[in-house]
C-alpha cells in the first residue's frame, strides 16, 4: 500500500515555505521602492480614520502553566489629495490622536511612508 503521509506533509512544508519567502519578497520590494522614491508634500484633507486591533495569546512554559495575552494596535488615515486621488497610510500613534477627519494641511510622505501633516490654520 502506497503511504500518501510524507507526500501530504511535504506539499504542506513547501507551501508555508512559500508563504513565508512571498511575504518576505513583498516586505523587501515595498521598503526597497520606498527607498527609492521622492518625499512628497502636497496639500491634503484627513477623510477617514482607523486602528486595527491585534490581539496575541503568550502561553508561559513555566511550572505555572498560565497564559496571558496582549494587544497592538496599528494606526492608519486616509488622506485625500487635490487630484481627489485617496491614499490611506500607516501613522504612528502620537500623529494619529492629533489628527481629526475634516482636517486640511500639507501631508509629507515618501512611497507609502507617512513622514508628516502639517495642519493648515
Amino acid at each position: 500500500m502506497f503511504n500518501f503521509f510524507p507526500i501530504i506533509f511535504g506539499i504542506i512544508f513547501f507551501l508555508i515555505i512559500g508563504v513565508f519567502v512571498v511575504v518576505i519578497v513583498k516586505g523587501l520590494t515595498q521598503w526597497n521602492k520606498n527607498n527609492n522614491s521622492p518625499v512628497l508634500t502636497v496639500e491634503a484633507k484627513v477623510v477617514a480614520k482607523r486602528a486595527d486591533v491585534s490581539h496575541h495569546t503568550h502561553h508561559n512554559t513555566d511550572s505555572t502553566g498560565m497564559h496571558h495575552t496582549s494587544s497592538s494596535t496599528t494606526y492608519y488615515v486616509t488622506f485625500q489629495v487635490e487630484s481627489g486621488d485617496r491614499m490611506e497610510l500607516h501613522v504612528p500613534n502620537s500623529e494619529y490622536g492629533m489628527l481629526v477627519e475634516g482636517d486640511e494641511g500639507r501631508l509629507t510622505f515618501q512611497g507609502t511612508r507617512f513622514k508628516g501633516f502639517e495642519r493648515a490654520y
